[in-house]
């Protein structure tokens, strides 16, 4: 049973990998560690659950990551999904910290599986953990564990008692019953808002309805609701967010990396009204695969329609649902509830704006459309090979971009821009500092895993100051 009678040098706010990595890293310190998870157990760690992979710099060839992944690589990738709208000193710092990440998440319990190989062009640039989120989450638990940390299941805070940016308690509900807890410091790592629908409904509108969430349905907003109502600076566009094109027979919250769908790059993508809306070969899927959410979103009905002929079935990682086939166009169109002739035309269309070239599902091939809006630039094919298939799309949130400004010590910042007194923030309530808009594969973990670091030893030194 936990005591609610004394202070803890280090109070960490979320359950996932950015808290966890926090909490150990106190506690490796010498700091007492209290670490609060909103989820039951069954299903704690957050959106962490859910991922599988982490992106790592790294100047030579790993055990985990083949040939160099260098700053400047890194940095240009992350510029060109942003467009800029990144704090390139905080950027900069995540990505040469990230070369140092992986043999500490070794030594925490964290396994990692030999480099990727297949379509995805990752076997460089990500390390893919075994066993996946859950494997993750569960060793870095079985760790915190070990060592003493603290931990309450089912405890959501409900706010922290701070006064000019300094954090004295929270007010929580622990298994439904209200208690207090007092800290030294506080890391605030509980995520977005992505899973409060009437807080997305405030930038989205009624659209919002009808988007899916990826991940934890934990992940209200409360805590950086209560911060931002308290003065701490708010960083990040609150329409923004890691948002993936998933079929749209996923479950509402929760369905994880396997809605995702993949066929995008191999395929066209349509409206409800059977017309392309954007170019679906612009780059490889890992740097573009993030802002089919976002137009999906923009669709009427926050809908579309991913259509792939037999040729390219097996180049991506299906579906957990099965496609829905066809042996014409026009049944295909009847399935999906799209008018016939309409998709007839634009595949036409598009079949006549096929470019020769080599097809290379590997590189930024010569497979291109030309004479229509929008083109294609890599992978096109003509999509002639029955049976046909089609996939279709829904917006699947996976975390908001809206959160708490902070320096490189991960210490939270106040909106005069004084430091404050003992608060620090990791993960995605944090994350919208290095990430303005865009995507790319592997850098939310990249950031929990680094600013948990950075939070839970400025944490742990400041308790002890």
């Amino acid at each position: 049973m936990v005591d609610f009678s004394r202070v803890w040098d280090v109070l960490v706010i979320g359950g996932g990998n950015a808290a966890l990595c926090a909490a150990i890293t106190a506690r490796e310190a010498g700091a007492s560690v209290l670490l609060l998870e909103h989820a039951p157990r069954d299903f704690r760690g957050g959106n962490s659950r859910h991922t599988r992979n982490l992106r790592a710099m790294h100047e030579r060839p790993t055990s985990v990551l083949t040939e160099a992944y260098l700053e400047d690589e890194y940095w240009d990738d992350l510029l060109r999904v942003t467009s800029g709208n990144t704090d390139e000193a905080l950027a900069r710092m995540t990505i040469r910290v990230s070369a140092q990440v992986t043999p500490w998440m070794e030594a925490a319990g964290v396994r990692f599986q030999p480099s990727l190989t297949g379509t995805l062009n990752l076997s460089r640039t990500n390390a893919f953990f075994l066993g996946g989120g859950k494997a993750l989450v569960n060793a870095y638990y079985a760790t915190a564990e070990r060592m003493g940390v603290d931990i309450l299941y089912d405890t959501e805070v409900q706010t922290i008692d701070c006064d000019d940016g300094f954090c004295r308690s929270a007010s929580i509900s622990s298994k439904g019953f209200p208690e207090t807890v007092r800290a030294r410091t506080m890391v605030a790592a509980s995520g977005g808002f992505q899973g409060n629908i009437e807080w997305l409904k405030q930038y989205w509108g009624e659209a919002a309805d009808n988007f899916l969430i990826r991940g934890t349905p934990y992940a209200k907003g409360r805590v950086l609701r209560n911060l931002l109502d308290q003065e701490v600076a708010p960083v990040g566009d609150p329409t923004q967010c890691h948002a993936v094109a998933i079929d749209a027979r996923a479950p509402k919250f929760d369905g994880g990396i396997v809605t995702r769908l993949d066929c995008v790059p191999f395929s066209i993508v349509v409206d409800r009204a059977g017309k392309r809306f954007y170019d679906e070969g612009e780059d490889f899927w890992p740097k573009r695969y993030a802002i089919w959410g976002r137009l999906v979103a923009q669709q009427p009905g926050q809908i579309a329609y991913s259509i792939i002929d037999a040729k390219s079935e097996k180049l991506f990682m299906p579906s957990a649902f099965p496609a829905i086939r066809a042996d014409s166009i026009a049944e295909l169109a009847g399935k999906l509830g799209l008018p016939a002739e309409a998709l007839q035309e634009t595949v036409q269309r598009f079949n006549a704006a096929v470019q020769p070239g080599r097809f290379d599902n590997m590189t930024l091939d010569e497979c291109r459309t030309a004479g229509i809006e929008p083109p294609k630039t890599h992978w096109a094919r003509a999509i002639d090979t029955p049976p046909f298939a089609g996939y279709p799309l829904r917006p699947g949130i996976t975390f908001t971009y809206l959160g708490v400004r902070v320096n490189e010590q991960a210490r939270v910042l106040m909106k005069d821009g004084r430091p404050s007194g003992n608060l620090f923030a990791s993960g995605e309530i944090m994350a919208g500092n290095i990430l303005g808009r865009g995507y790319l594969a592997g850098f939310g973990m990249t950031i929990g895993t680094v600013f948990g670091r950075i939070a839970g030893r400025e944490a742990a030194r400041h308790a002890a100051n």
